[in-house]
C-alpha cells in the first residue's frame, strides 16, 4: 500500500513539474509580446525591451540593478519597487512579502512581474549609480573559525564610490551542481580606497554562497559583484553613538569607525560587540588601539557563553544587558545596528526604552 502511494505522489509530482515546464517553453515559444516600453521615474530613462522576460532581470540586462539576493525567486523580497502603470495581478509567491500598504500604493517584487506590456514605474535615483563589477580576490583570510575576510581589487571598473555603511551583490559560481545565486554583503573597507573591496562573510551551513566563498574561492580567482546598494551610513549630526554589533555585523561598523578615523569625525562613540566566547572575537586589537589614541572613541566586546573558568576580564553577558548597564539614558544618542533581526530587534527595544527615539536608530539587518 505505501509503495503504490509512493508511486502514485511520485507520479503526480512528476506530471505537475512537466506541466509546468511545457507552459514555461509555451509562454517563450507561442506567445510574442513584441517591445514593451519602461517608462522610469516619469520619463527620466525610457527602455525598450522584448516582453516575456520578468521585470528584474530586464532592467539588470540595461544596467539598471535592483537589488535581489535570491536569484529571482520571490523569497526575499529585496527586489521591490513602485509600478504605476501595467503590473498585472499579485501573484501567490508575491503576496506574502507585501503588506496591505504596500499593495495599496504599488509596491511589487520585480522578479516577479512578467513584462507582457508598457510599464511605468519608480526606483531610486541612487540605483541608477549601481554598477556591475569584475574583480580579483587579492586575499582571503579566517578572521574567525566561521568569518572569512576578503580583498577584492577592482577590474573593470577599476573605481568604485561608495558610502561607508552601504553593500554590494556577490555572484557565486556553480559548483558541485549548485546554482549561481547573488548575497548581500557590507563594505567592511574604507570609502577613500577606491580601488579595493572588503568584506566579511560568516559561513552558513548549507548556504550556496558561503559554501562557495568558503570552499571554492581562491586567491587569484576572479569573481563579479553589483553595488554599491543601501542607506545605512553616519547622519550628518553631532549627536553621540553608540554602534552595536555582532559577527559579521562587524563589517559595516568597521567602515564607518574608519571613515570617522580618516575625516577627524569626532563624535562620541562607543562600539559594543556581541560574540559568544573569545574564539568569536577578531578585530579587537584594531579597535583597541582606536580606542587608545582616540578621546571620543570606546570599544566594549561582550561575551555571552565564555566559560567560568577563562582568562576573559572583559564584559559578559547579552549584549543588551551591557548596553543598559553603560546607557540605562540613551536619549541623547543615535544608534546603529548591524547583526541578525533577533539581535537588532532586542536592541531597538533596549535603546527606546532608554529613550532613544525610533528615528534616531539605523539599522542593516542580516537576514
Amino acid at each position: 500500500m505505501l509503495y503504490a502511494i509512493f508511486i502514485s505522489v511520485g507520479f503526480l509530482a512528476a506530471c505537475g513539474g512537466f506541466l509546468a515546464a511545457v507552459l514555461v517553453v509555451a509562454e517563450k515559444k507561442i506567445l510574442n509580446y513584441g517591445s514593451c516600453n519602461i517608462d522610469i521615474n516619469d520619463g527620466e530613462r525610457e527602455l525598450t525591451v522584448d516582453g516575456g522576460s520578468p521585470l528584474l532581470s530586464a532592467l539588470a540586462e540595461n544596467s539598471i540593478f535592483i537589488p535581489s539576493a535570491c536569484g529571482g525567486r520571490g523569497s526575499c523580497a529585496y527586489c521591490k519597487l513602485k509600478v504605476l502603470e501595467g503590473a498585472g495581478f499579485v501573484g501567490p509567491v508575491e503576496e506574502p512579502h507585501l503588506t496591505p500598504e504596500e499593495l495599496e500604493t504599488g509596491i511589487r517584487l520585480s522578479c516577479q512581474i512578467k513584462i507582457r506590456n508598457d510599464l511605468k514605474i519608480r526606483i531610486p535615483k541612487e540605483l541608477f549609480a549601481v554598477k556591475h563589477f569584475r574583480a580579483r580576490l587579492v586575499k582571503k583570510e579566517m578572521l574567525t573559525y566561521d568569518i572569512a575576510g576578503l580583498s577584492m581589487e577592482l577590474i573593470d571598473p577599476q573605481t568604485i564610490d561608495f558610502v561607508a555603511g552601504q553593500y554590494i551583490q556577490l555572484e557565486s559560481e556553480e559548483y558541485k551542481g549548485r546554482e549561481e545565486v547573488m548575497r548581500a554583503y557590507s563594505i567592511s573597507s574604507v570609502p577613500s580606497d577606491k580601488k579595493h573591496i572588503e568584506l566579511m562573510i560568516r559561513r552558513v551551513p548549507e548556504g550556496i554562497c558561503t559554501t562557495w566563498v568558503f570552499d571554492y574561492l581562491r586567491e587569484g580567482n576572479e569573481l563579479y559583484f553589483s553595488g554599491p546598494y543601501g542607506e545605512f551610513h553616519l547622519s550628518e549630526t553631532n549627536a553621540p553613538i553608540i554602534f552595536i554589533a555582532g559577527g559579521s555585523g562587524m563589517a559595516p561598523i568597521w567602515s564607518i569607525i574608519q571613515y570617522m578615523v580618516e575625516e577627524g569625525i569626532q563624535r562620541d562613540a562607543v562600539y559594543f560587540f556581541g560574540a559568544l566566547t573569545q574564539k568569536d572575537l577578531f578585530y579587537t586589537d584594531k579597535l583597541t588601539k582606536i580606542a587608545e589614541s582616540s578621546k571620543w572613541f570606546k570599544f566594549v566586546p561582550a561575551l555571552s557563553r565564555e566559560p567560568e573558568d577563562s582568562d576573559w576580564r572583559g564584559e559578559l553577558g547579552l549584549i543588551t544587558d551591557v548596553v543598559k548597564r553603560y546607557f540605562p539614558d540613551t536619549s541623547a544618542h543615535e544608534g546603529y545596528l548591524c547583526g541578525s533581526p533577533g539581535m537588532i530587534n532586542a536592541c531597538i527595544s533596549v535603546l527606546t526604552e532608554g529613550g532613544m527615539p525610533e528615528e534616531k536608530i539605523y539599522y542593516d539587518k542580516f537576514a
